[in-house]
């Protein structure tokens, strides 16, 4: 379960990163920690089977986009695609009260567990969708799409597509720079910027990769 150590780890990473946590949102962020390790033991919802390595590899790995998240001013409506156990989907609601974030899974144990996560930290702001990306077909286009290690990009792009327009942006999150996805990339999608991500605590590279549409 949770510990003291954890709770000083993400209270200090996020520092690191630049992201302010309130005391609501840090212990949120613990409880859904505390979810992810309770539910993980049966519903096989990360790899990462160490609690102790959780923190870094999770939620401050999820924490490390919110600058470019922020950045985009306008940008209220989010899906995170293939969120798996919520990463980084559930730590960016509790980030952004202000905006919406979709949260969209084929698995049916895991939308059943962020439907639980979003009770239970009472994330008004959060929706949890259960379906194939390339079945799903939202009232509007979504401000930004994000995913996290979901596929390559050039199946990111092609499978939501139908999800943004020319005004998205496509948040990828990679751990070595990928060059040989970048080349496959469709015509239609520009790489906009690369950032190199540093995650307290996390070993190897990370970068975002911000994709945009051209047509």
């Amino acid at each position: 379960m949770v510990t003291p150590q954890h709770a000083d780890e993400l209270a200090r990473g996020a520092l690191q990163l630049g992201v302010y946590l309130d005391d609501s949102q840090h212990s949120k962020l613990l409880a859904y920690l505390n979810l992810l390790i309770k539910w993980n033991k049966a519903y096989n919802l990360t790899a990462v089977r160490d609690p102790d390595e959780m923190v870094s590899r999770h939620l401050l790995d999820s924490l490390s986009v919110a600058p470019y998240v922020a950045g985009l001013m306008h940008a209220e409506r989010w899906l995170d695609v293939g969120s798996g156990g919520g990463m980084p989907g559930i730590p960016l609601a509790v980030l952004f009260p202000d905006k919406r974030l979709t949260l969209l899974d084929s698995n049916g144990k895991k939308t059943r567990f962020l439907t639980q996560v979003k009770l239970e930290l009472k994330l008004d702001n959060l929706e949890v969708i259960h379906s194939r990306v390339e079945a799903y077909r939202p009232a509007e286009p979504f401000h930004g799409i994000v995913s996290r290690a979901f596929s390559s990009l050039h199946d990111f792009s092609n499978w939501t597509r139908h999800l943004g327009d020319v005004r998205t942006q496509w948040l990828a999150m990679k751990g070595l720079h990928p060059v040989d996805e970048l080349i496959a990339l469709p015509a239609d999608f520009r790489l906009d910027s690369v950032q190199a991500l540093t995650v307290p605590g996390c070993q190897g590279q990370r970068h975002l990769l911000i994709l945009r549409r051209t047509a």
